[in-house]
């Protein structure tokens, strides 16, 4: 069985692929039209927490998992609703509860990944560790 596409682009949301894309640890070879591909896992990590904390919580002002969802897999691409259920389910966290101040409650938003990474990706090849380093380089630059 072949690895899931985000986990092969060490993109573990799938982050899409833009005319701006300036990430670190970006991947050389970028082969893969839709999505954008690091050089590993920490640094596809460390990406997603940046859109997360800095993006969607701190200049979109999206606090809550539907709002956030709705954004990151909006209807004409994902069965947004499902996406919501299921990162609630996974997380414990209610879609419309605010998840909290990311330097406050970073247990949270560590859930809020691994929920949308096993909802992008499925739970197989998942590196837990690679998470948790990626989210020290996100917050290492604030």
């Amino acid at each position: 069985m072949s690895l899931a596409r985000g986990i092969r682009n060490h993109n573990p949301l799938n982050i899409r692929r833009t005319s701006k894309d300036q990430w670190k640890g970006l991947s050389k070879a970028q082969t893969d039209r839709a999505f954008v591909q690091f050089e590993t896992l920490e640094w596809g990590w460390r990406a997603a927490f940046h859109l997360l904390t800095r993006t969607y919580y701190h200049k979109y002002r999206l606090y809550t998992i539907r709002q956030i969802i709705s954004r990151w897999a909006p209807p004409n691409e994902n069965h947004t609703k499902a996406y919501i259920d299921n990162v609630s389910r996974l997380t414990g966290i209610d879609p419309d509860e605010n998840i909290g101040i990311p330097s406050m409650q970073p247990a949270r938003w560590l859930m809020l990944g691994a929920a949308m990474a096993i909802q992008e990706n499925g739970t197989e090849s998942l590196d837990y560790f690679a998470m948790l380093r990626g989210w020290t380089l996100a917050r290492e630059e604030g």
